[in-house]
């Protein structure tokens, strides 16, 4: 679901904190039900080999095992397992949890029906690479699927700024981008997954966007985030802890229209 960079590997944050579990609770309430919707467009069906890049949490790749059935295969890789335990033993076959970084590692495998990867790519240095080398690992007729963010596309959390804790949360949202841009990501890399795809090789390639403008989960995943980076974006002047403190209690209630940078989905079939 999501590498994201830390001070010592390059990736911001870190799957190791506690915080992550909560994150990735809230980003399969927002996405699980769009990104599924997606794969079950595709044909999705019981003994499709499926490998899933980047899991962190293990939402995704159960619903995959849930449709793969005992015929099928999910490979689930990370370049930390720590959330997918679960996930391990006869009780949940056909899935397999792997250690395996995307980025340097070569595909662990080849001929699957299904490549998918979720909240990766964009913060990789050769995201295009990488993609290239998922490509590959789909069997001919078999599909890409790649989903990733678009922070420049709609840079905001608040997008209807009417108050003091609307433009609070997207002064934090700027501080945020820009840890980011200190990391290398690329904030408007959704819109170049077409182009990747199609110079990657892939057919029949489209795309969607996913805007969740205000929820629940989206006020979780906020919180959750910033409460992960509060020590960054104080360190790097971004924020004070005063305002901090004063943007989570914002989020504890309802008044509060928060959104997420767009999701964009993107997939590509391996020509025969």
């Amino acid at each position: 679901m999501t590498q994201a960079l830390t001070s010592e590997t390059g990736y911001l944050l870190d799957n190791r904190q506690r915080e992550a579990g909560r994150r990735f609770d809230a980003l399969a309430e927002l996405f699980d039900p769009w990104t599924l919707d997606h794969l079950d467009q595709l044909g999705l069906a019981a003994g499709w080999r499926c490998w899933e890049v980047g899991a962190g949490g293990p939402s995704v790749p159960t619903a995959l095992a849930e449709r793969v059935g005992p015929t099928g295969q999910v490979l689930v890789t990370d370049i930390d397992t720590t959330w997918l335990t679960e996930l391990s033993g006869p009780a949940t076959a056909p899935i397999e949890v792997r250690c395996h970084d995307v980025a340097h590692d070569e595909p662990p495998g080849d001929g699957f029906d299904l490549v998918h990867v979720r909240l990766v790519l964009v913060h990789l240095p050769d995201r295009a690479e990488a993609l290239r080398r998922m490509a590959g690992a789909v069997r001919p007729g078999g599909w890409l699927v790649v989903e990733d963010a678009d922070p420049a596309l709609q840079p905001l959390a608040c997008p209807d700024e009417r108050g003091p804790a609307e433009e609070l949360a997207n002064r934090i949202r700027r501080g945020f981008r820009a840890l980011l841009a200190e990391r290398g990501v690329d904030l408007a890399f959704g819109r170049t997954l077409p182009a990747l795809l199609r110079g990657a090789g892939l057919h029949d390639v489209r795309a969607e966007g996913c805007f969740p403008l205000t929820s629940p989960a989206c006020r979780e995943l906020e919180a959750a985030t910033v409460r992960q980076l509060r020590g960054q974006l104080v360190a790097g002047g971004l924020a004070t802890e005063e305002e901090i403190e004063r943007h989570l209690e914002h989020l504890r209630g309802e008044g509060m229209d928060v959104t997420t940078a767009p999701l964009i989905t993107c997939w590509g079939r391996r020509p025969h």
